[in-house]
């Protein structure tokens, strides 16, 4: 206890540091606390403003912290012995103490020796100090969980009224409705355990329920350990944070166990404490189940009741506060329950009986409960001194003998006395109140109390009434103070009443309702407006009329806040109810309250000829309003949520189902606002349960009278704003009220009209469109008994006002506009506007005259912005506005004629939106209807998706965009890349084309490279990504039939050097030669080319060459330079960077041979090599010639043979394909074809077999071995017919090299032409490298594209199936 002292000293110190504010200031004593003087009584209305307050004014966290440290060692003391006198007495281990307890170490340095006192005798009046407290904050019991509780160590001397203000204020304890003080055994007893449960369930539930303080000696042991067992076990079973139960306890700190864990002079947050019983010796630990310690010190160690006291003091100051709650202001009531006990106990019940507290005795329990509760019922005289030694001598066997016949006579007196006051003494007993009734005894006591307070010998019923409500306990209200002993006038119970409202006790509000309150008396508009301002600050109404009154100062100008009227409240209710309604409350005049008075519904039952309109009808004139005392305690309940006390006053409603629909218009926008979500859950729970009732109503008067039910729906509702029952359900989207039989039964009759339901809807269109078969009985009205046939006029008239006939004339009418807008805009739109347009026009301008009349129409004076914000609410308004708009700028347009085009193109886009008003129309349809509202629902949710797609599309596309292309500044070409290519990536349908070239994507990477020799890496990673860009479709081999000597020269010097002899033998080629083909006669167009995957689309052919721009040349490492479509043209001039580049040795010959190129002669037979193009002349360049399909990106002749076209062949054989017996199969009526296809080793598809035409120009040389016989007698003898001819878009192309080739059809007729038996004798003994077949023509035969192409040529040509 060293540490006690010098804790002591460093305070102040450490209390500058932590609040610096305050100075050097000394400390205050608690004589001198003037800030405590005014702490008034505290008074509030209810328990949550309070809370609210503190949390404005000591906010959590740190800054609650702060103020505990900074107020407490300021207001707060503790008590420290300053002189040190060795007693007579030793400590539990024989060491030498002072008088006051504590050891020599555990006193303060100076404290051994003060000059002052030396030599003088040990006096607690002047060798006791006060120094600001050391101990205070949050106390955690170790091991037994997060028990967390609050404790502060305070002076024997300290103010009550400080001490609450702690608990109050810092704490955050709600004042309580009971104090519960409990005494009895400081030490552990043993109870019945039936008694033991009686006592723990009753304590809990009266402290529970009446929001009381239950205060104990606070220590592990005897009944303050009874209490907190019961404590524990009640928050066990209790999972709501309401049933927190404020548990005090009031202990002497110098008996504390294990208190050195409590010091701290900067407050514990928390302090861990250990419940050790154990080693406790002597001493008590505290119990971990109470939630508040107050630790009393008298500056001693080991003295018990030291803190009983101020615990007295403190409880008196509590019970002489009042408490204002629901408008009833009580004083805290106080009661003694005691339990077991000593000698201690019976001065305290003495006590307590003395200052007139209750006490409630608990008999069983032992001791002396058990004799006071063996005597209480005996007359005083016959509690002798004889009588109480008797029940002493029973009940206290082990401490009998330590009973004097003066302490005899003292007991005997004291329990005379305690006897006496019958009044003020309760003794519970197990068999008399029951298993549980602990709580009923408490109360009753203080019931007893109350009847003789002041002791004026008269009852006072209205302090019972209050202590009721206070406490919650309508059935003690009912067995106690409703009775026959006194009569309640109905005018007497009006405050309790209001109380009960507003603390929202339905129990009582039915129990006043009961004894007679009439609501017609108790609702005054006063009573309205003190209701309203009583309203819970958490409830989102509360918060509409703050706000209402801050616009209502701010349009004043005000400094203040206006006080609130009726006509704020009105306001709200107006915007949750429908501007449809009339306001409920009206603005009052100056110095006029008018009274609420029941009212006298005004019914309007005319339902014969009413329509839809009819429904939402306002009668004119001045505005009335109708006071309903239900309607509006109604209105203040719901507002709130309170479902039980709303249920009640509801059913006090004489209209019933319009209350209800209105109730659920309110919940359910209210639930819009609110932001807490099991509120707004509990909201739309309420609503949907008075959908219901309005719905049991309905039904029970719909099967009583089918028609005077109807009727109810459009009958107005004087109380709700001068509005129907049905115009509530659609304003508040009760659809499962719309949909009723009886509702819907009602509405089919509306909507008909006076026509009857039972006319087929193709009658009616027939009746419109020939309106004199209305004579006739093709339709039926709806006439009244007694009463005359209905003329001519008069059938006309009803029908052409019936809703159906003018809903079905407008749609056709709507229709007519359409189909004659579509005719204009496809067939008669001319420079000068025809009568039919004019006629649009005119159209219209009467739909835009109707949207006018719907926006200004304002039949309940709602105001222009009002309506104009009701009108763009609606989908369909919006659109309709949109059509207009876009009509009117695509007329604007239409009539310039500069513009006329563009005019044309967004008078299309009106079109559309027009026909997009259709679904609204559609609406009404049992089919359709359904359907539109689903898919209107589903796009909301769809749109969240799109808009997840736009974030992956967008930041992928800008990732490639910004990879691929170097600083693209065409804005439409960004888009593409970004948006259009990323998007249809996702599909797998992106692809090289014109609008995102592939060529494109390596050009910044050539462009880096072009001054450079690229790396083997950097060739690779350009080969790898262009391939799949420009070469998606898989390689197509053919007949390479090449000059078989190497090293030939020719005349002028052209030299064949090949890299491998294979390159230039009669070999498949193992790359894509890709047959682009070009028509005979045409120098740029290419033909149509399709995928040579089965099932593939086919797509068109990009205007130049493609597999001849592949970035890796074929059989070499020779990377071409990257030409996009763009610039494939020889046209432009000046190209600073589009340039080819040359070939490599070996393809290109040395420049020792250059002046021998400059004698070739192009265009022409140049000796043996025929130079010239299939699609005339070419362009000669440098003595080069330039490849007429324009640009490649590689100069040279690279592995053809010759500079200029290279001729090559490619012919079709076929034959028809016929059945075992002969006859030729046919499909779709045609004729099937077989062709020859041939595959070779290395290759995965079938391709048609081609070769290289003889330099001689005569027939191409055929290949090698019997094929090459079979094919020269097939070109030489059997008739064939050439059906391609033109350029060849080669992978091996370049510059100045490129292959020209030749389609010959060979058709078989019949199958015993000698050629083609030869031709079959061959495919039987072919070379087993070569695979060569018969394949069925179809467009699903797996060849190349071009090759495919000539095969649709050649069926076309000999009629056959493709």
């Amino acid at each position: 206890m060293s540490a006690r002292g010098r804790c002591a000293r460093v305070l102040p110190s450490e209390l500058n540091k932590v609040c610096p504010e305050r100075g050097d200031e000394p400390a205050t004593h608690p004589s001198k606390m003037s800030d405590f003087e005014v702490v008034p009584n505290l008074q509030q209305s209810s328990s949550s403003v309070s809370r609210s307050r503190r949390k404005a004014h000591f906010p959590a966290g740190s800054n609650e912290k702060e103020n505990l440290i900074s107020w407490i060692p300021e207001n707060i003391r503790k008590k420290e012995c300053t002189y040190f006198v060795e007693s007579s007495q030793t400590s539990d281990s024989g060491r030498i103490v002072c008088e006051c307890g504590y050891l020599r170490e555990q006193h303060l340095d100076d404290a051994a020796k003060p000059p002052i006192f030396l030599g003088k005798e040990w006096d607690p009046s002047r060798h006791i100090q006060e120094m600001p407290t050391d101990a205070f904050g949050d106390i955690r019991f170790t091991g037994l969980g997060q028990k967390t509780g609050k404790y502060v160590r305070v002076s024997s001397d300290t103010p009550p009224r400080v001490i609450y203000h702690l608990m109050t204020q810092h704490w955050g304890l709600d004042p309580p409705n009971l104090l519960i003080s409990v005494t009895g055994g400081a030490k552990n007893f043993v109870m019945k355990p039936r008694l033991k449960n009686i006592f723990r369930q009753g304590l809990v539930k009266v402290a529970q329920t009446t929001g009381a303080w239950i205060i104990t000696g606070g220590s592990h042991a005897g009944v303050m350990k009874q209490v907190g067992e019961a404590v524990r076990d009640f928050m066990l079973s209790c999972s709501h944070k309401e049933g927190d139960i404020v548990t005090i306890g009031i202990a002497t700190w110098g008996t504390v166990y294990n208190r050195e864990s409590l010091i701290c002079p900067m407050g514990g947050f928390p302090a861990e404490y250990m419940l050790d019983e154990e080693n406790q010796g002597s001493l008590s630990c505290l119990d971990s189940n109470h939630s508040h310690f107050i630790l009393v010190d008298d500056g001693t160690h080991g003295r018990y009741g030291v803190e009983i006291p101020l615990r007295t003091r403190l409880e008196k100051f509590i019970s002489e506060q009042t408490k204002v709650k629901g408008g009833v202001a009580i004083k805290i009531p106080i009661v003694c329950v005691v339990l077991e006990g000593g000698p201690g106990t019976l001065d305290t019940i003495y006590n307590a009986i003395t200052h007139g507290t209750p006490c409630v005795i608990v008999e069983g329990s032992g001791r002396v409960a058990d004799v006071i509760a063996q005597v209480a019922n005996l007359p005083v005289a016959k509690i002798t001194i004889a009588l109480i030694q008797s029940k002493l001598s029973v009940l206290f066997q082990d401490t009998y003998e330590l009973f004097t016949e003066s302490k005899l006579v003292e007991w005997t007196k004291k329990i005379q006395d305690i006897v006496r006051s019958r009044q003020l003494l309760t003794i519970f007993r197990e068999g008399k109140y029951g298993q549980q009734d602990v709580d009923v005894a408490i109360l009753q006591a203080l019931f007893k109390a109350s009847r003789n307070q002041d002791h004026f010998g008269r009852e006072n019923w209205d302090h019972q009434l209050k202590l009721a409500v206070a406490w919650n306990r309508v059935d003690i209200a009912r067995s106690e103070i409703f009775t026959d002993d006194h009569d309640w006038k109905p005018s007497d119970l009006h405050p309790v009443m209001a109380a009960a409202l507003i603390s929202n006790k339905p129990d009582f509000v039915k129990l006043f309702l009961e004894q007679g309150v009439r609501l017609k008396d108790f609702v005054t508009w006063d009573t309205l407006v003190y209701l309203y301002d009583n309203l819970a600050p958490s409830c989102l109404f509360h918060s509409k009329l703050q706000k209402v009154l801050l616009e209502e100062r701010e349009h004043t100008a005000g400094s203040k806040v206006p006080r609130l009227q009726m006509h704020h409240v009105s306001q709200v209710l107006r915007e949750l109810l429908g501007c449809s309604t009339q306001p409920l409350y009206p603005k009052p005049k100056q110095a006029e309250r008018p009274r609420l008075s029941i009212p006298v519904p005004h019914i309007k039952l005319n339902v014969q000829g009413s329509s839809l309109r009819s429904l939402y009808k306002r009668s004119p004139g001045r505005v009335t309003f109708t006071m309903d005392p239900v309607r509006d305690l109604l209105i203040w309940a719901v507002v709130q949520n309170r479902r039980e006390l709303a249920e009640i006053i509801w059913a006090q409603s004489q209209d019933c189902m319009a209350a209800a629909l209105a109730c659920s218009k309110i919940l359910k926008e209210l639930a819009k606002e609110e932001e807490d979500t099991d509120t707004t859950d509990d909201m739309l729970a309420l609503a949907e349960e008075y959908e219901h009732k309005a719905i049991g109503v309905f039904t029970e008067c719909y099967r009583k009278d089918e028609e005077r039910a109807q009727k109810l729906l459009t009958r107005v509702s004087e109380a709700w704003g001068k509005t129907t029952c049905l115009q509530l359900a659609l304003e508040a989207k009760n659809m499962n009220f719309v949909s009723h039989g009886g509702v819907q039964a009602f509405l089919t009759k509306v909507w008909w009209g006076k026509l009857s339901v039972d006319n087929g809807l193709w009658r009616v269109i027939t009746c419109m469109l020939f309106f004199p078969l209305l004579y006739t009985k093709l339709i039926t009205f709806r006439e009244k008994r007694l009463q005359p046939p209905m003329g001519c006029l008069a059938r006309l008239r009803a029908f052409f006002t019936a809703p159906i006939v003018i809903f079905l004339m407008n749609t056709l009418s709507y229709f007519s506009f359409l189909l004659l807008f579509a005719y204009v805009l496809m067939v008669d739109f001319q420079p000068t506007p025809s009568w039919r347009e004019y006629l649009i026009y005119f159209w219209l301008f009467s739909l835009v005259c109707e949207e006018t009349r719907q926006l200004l129409y304002d039949p309940d004076g709602l105001g222009i912005v009002k309506m104009a914000s009701l009108y763009i609410k609606d989908f369909w308004n919006k659109l309709d506005i949109c059509a207009i708009l876009v009509f009117i700028a695509g007329l604007t347009c239409r009539l310039i004629p500069s513009t006329l085009y563009p005019g044309r193109i967004i008078l299309s886009l009106a079109f559309i939106i027009f026909c997009l008003r259709l679904m609204h129309i559609f609406t009404v349809s049992r089919t359709l209807g359904p359907k539109i509202i689903i898919v209107k629902r589903m796009m909301k949710d769809v749109f969240f998706f799109l808009f997840l797609l736009a974030v992956w599309v967008v930041s992928f596309g800008v990732a490639k965009q910004a990879i691929l292309i170097h600083n693209e500044e065409r804005v439409e070409w960004l888009f593409r890349g970004v948006v259009y290519h990323s998007y249809l990536t996702i599909f797998g349908t992106a692809r090289s084309s014109p609008a995102a070239p592939g060529w494109a994507a390596l050009t910044p990477l050539c462009q880096a490279g072009r001054h450079r020799v690229l790396c083997s890496w950097e060739v690779w990673c350009l080969h790898e990504l262009i391939q799949p860009l420009l070469s998606p479709s898989p390689p197509s081999p053919g007949f390479n039939a090449r000059r078989e000597a190497r090293g030939h020269q020719h005349p002028h010097g052209e030299t064949q050097q090949g890299p491998s002899p294979q390159c230039w033998t009669f070999a498949p080629a193992l790359w894509d030669p890709a047959v682009c083909v070009c028509p005979t006669g045409s120098s740029t167009a290419l033909g149509t080319k399709e995928l040579a995957l089965e099932g593939r689309p086919e797509e068109r052919q990009p205007p130049c060459h493609v597999l001849a721009r592949n970035l890796l040349y074929p059989g070499s490492h020779i990377l071409r330079f990257p030409v996009p479509d763009e610039k494939v043209p020889w046209e432009p001039s000046s190209l600073p960077w589009w340039h080819s580049q040359p070939s490599q040795p070996g393809c290109l010959p040395p420049c020792s041979s250059l002046e021998s190129l400059l004698k070739i002669n192009y265009n022409t037979m140049d000796g043996l090599i025929d130079r010239q193009s299939f699609h005339g002349l070419y362009t000669v360049q440098d003595g080069l010639p330039l490849n007429p399909m324009g640009r490649t990106g590689l100069r040279g002749r690279g592995r053809l043979h010759c500079f200029g076209p290279n001729h090559a062949l490619h012919p079709v054989v076929t034959r028809w394909r016929r059945n075992l017996d002969g006859s030729i199969i046919r499909k779709s009526l045609k004729k099937m074809l077989e062709v020859l296809v041939a595959q070779y080793p290395l290759s995965d598809v079938w391709a048609l077999p081609g070769q290289h035409r003889d330099p001689q120009g005569g027939l191409p040389t055929p290949p090698q071995g019997a094929l090459r016989e079979v094919l020269r007698a097939l070109l030489r003898c059997h008739p064939h017919a050439q059906v391609h001819k033109g350029y060849l878009d080669d992978p091996r192309n370049t510059d100045n090299a490129w292959v020209e080739t030749v389609a010959i059809s060979v058709h078989f007729d019949t199958q015993h032409d000698l050629e083609m038996k030869r031709l079959n004798s061959f495919l039987q003994g072919c070379d087993p490298e070569l695979c060569i077949r018969w394949q069925v023509l179809d467009k699903r035969i797996p060849l190349h594209a071009n090759h495919k192409e000539l095969l649709h040529k050649v069926s076309t040509l000999l009629g056959a199936y493709y």
